[in-house]
Parts: C-alpha cells; structure tokens; sequence
C-alpha cells in the first residue's frame, strides 16, 4: 500500500471544541483550551502519523461576527483555509443543538469544491434518541460527504474519523518526521501556553484583550531552557488584573504555564513574565503584525 498524505481543515463556531478534537487526535496539548469563546487565533498545525499515512490538521479561528480588525482577520484565515485542504471537518456542538452560527458556516461551505465532513461533537452530553434526528437536520444545510458523531473530549469514535479521513487523502510524501506532531516553532506554542492559563484565570474584558509574545528563549550552561515572555494588555486596569493583588495572579498564569512548557520542551525552564500596555492594539494593523497576524487586513 503506497503511503497517502494530506491537509484537513478544521472550521466550525467558537467553542465547539476544535483545539479539544485536534489534541486528542495529536496526544499532546498543541492548541489551547477555554471555556471561553474565540480562543484560537491563528491557523495551528498538528501533525498526526501512523503507517500508512500522515494527516496535517489546521486548526482554524472560530467563524464568528466581527467585533475588531483582530476579528476579521480570524474570519479570513478561517474561511481561506478550505481552499488549501483536501478534506473540511465541519465541527458542531451536537449537545447545543444547531444554532445560526452554524448555518453561516454552511453557506460558506457551499462554495467549496473541498469535501466536506460534518463532526458532531460532545456526543456525550446527547441522549443517544436524539442523535439520528440531529443528523437529519444538519443533512439539510449541505451535502455532507460523511456525518461522524464523536466526543472530542474522551476520544470517542475519534480513531473512526481518523479511518474515514484515509479515503480522502492522495498518494503523497510524508512531510514531517514521524515524531513530530506540528510544524509551528516552540516559542509560538509556548505563548500560546501561557495565553491558556491566563483565559482560564481572568473573566469579562481581559480575555481577548490580551496576547503574548515570546522575546528570548535560550538553553543556559546548566541546561536550563529560559523564557521571557511579554503579556500585552490594551488598558492599564487589565495590567493590574494580570499582575494581580501582590503579583499573585501573574504568578500563577508562571506556575501553571512553566508545567505545561516544561512537558513541550521535555526540560526544567526558567520563566520570566512581564506585562505590557499596548493601548487598543486589537485595531491597529502594524501591532498585529508585530504580534504574528501576518495576514493583510
């Protein structure tokens, strides 16, 4: 059998689970996770591999209403993916229920030669009766290639999806080395680490206020990897939000960050953060620049 690879994009409303399914499909934590909506930001690339073939998966921004130059481009990046692809899954919450979100992506879809494979996620939070009418519904919107109901959370029916992907994948090299499981650099996943802990510490407006850039990353005589990290914030009330009553909340983002890239980097790190004000940065177009959105807005 000769060996098939391929690109698949991942698309659906925030919050659906798309960085869930993807690290469960990788095995290691690549994209960040939040309860709150909007979290991915850029497209992420996860690298799965077995014998016969070699799947790279782009994780896409959620497909939402514009509120900022930020949020246009997130839309854009997600929408222009499905031409670069050879499959789309089309991630839906199946325990939400379809909602207009949902039906904007499918008449995007529809312009797309690209197959198209419709995921229902959160399978577990669905009485299984309800299943089979879901299907149908969602059978309306599109003409689906396959529909695959799967719980990203626990990894059911996840390694069926995978089967399912084969089909669609052409003959073709393997692009990256087996052992490797994406092909961004190790100092945008580790920002991205430290974006997690702080979406999971702070509510309301600090979120999506924020981002993180790595500014030096080096490997110390004693074989110590260390980072230093900048947090930029759009107001100085956000900068006290992130520092926290005594630096404690900016120590925690550190404590639960350092874990995580200690288990990327496969070593002990020394991490340095530091907060910055960037006054309403999500709207200037050079900053995004600066910050890794490359896209022309």
């Amino acid at each position: 059998m000769k060996f098939k690879s391929g690109f698949v994009a991942i698309v659906g409303r925030p919050n659906v689970g798309k960085s869930t399914l993807m690290n469960q499909v990788i095995g290691q934590k690549i994209a960040i996770m939040s309860d709150k909506p909007q979290t991915t930001r850029n497209k992420i690339h996860g690298v799965y591999t077995n014998n016969q073939s070699q799947i790279v998966f782009l994780d896409t921004p959620g497909i939402h209403k514009r509120q900022s130059k930020l949020g246009d481009y997130m839309n854009q990046t997600a929408l222009s993916t499905l031409g670069e692809v050879e499959a789309v899954l089309f991630l839906v919450d199946a325990a939400d229920g379809m909602g207009g979100g949902d039906r904007y992506i499918a008449e995007q879809l529809n312009n797309v030669k690209t197959p198209i494979i419709l995921v229902l996620n959160k399978i577990d939070k669905l009485e299984p009766e309800a299943l089979l009418p879901l299907m149908a519904e969602y059978q309306k919107l599109h003409d689906f290639a396959e529909i695959i109901p799967v719980s990203a959370k626990f990894g059911s029916n996840v390694n069926t999806l995978l089967e399912q992907l084969q089909k669609y994948l052409p003959e073709g090299p393997q692009y990256y080395p087996a052992d490797q499981i994406t092909d961004h650099p190790e100092q945008f996943v580790c920002a991205e680490l430290i974006r997690e802990k702080i979406l999971h510490l702070t509510r309301e407006e600090v979120p999506h206020s924020i981002a993180v850039a790595i500014e030096d990353m080096r490997v110390e005589p004693n074989g110590i990897v260390h980072v230093s990290a900048v947090i930029f914030v759009e107001r100085d009330s956000q900068k006290g939000i992130i520092i926290g009553k005594q630096g404690a909340l900016l120590k925690e983002v550190g404590r639960r960050a350092r874990t995580d890239i200690e288990n990327l980097l496969g070593s002990k790190i020394f991490l340095e953060l530091w907060v910055k004000v960037k006054k309403d940065w999500r709207n200037q177009d050079r900053v995004l620049r600066d910050l890794g959105f490359h896209k022309d807005l």
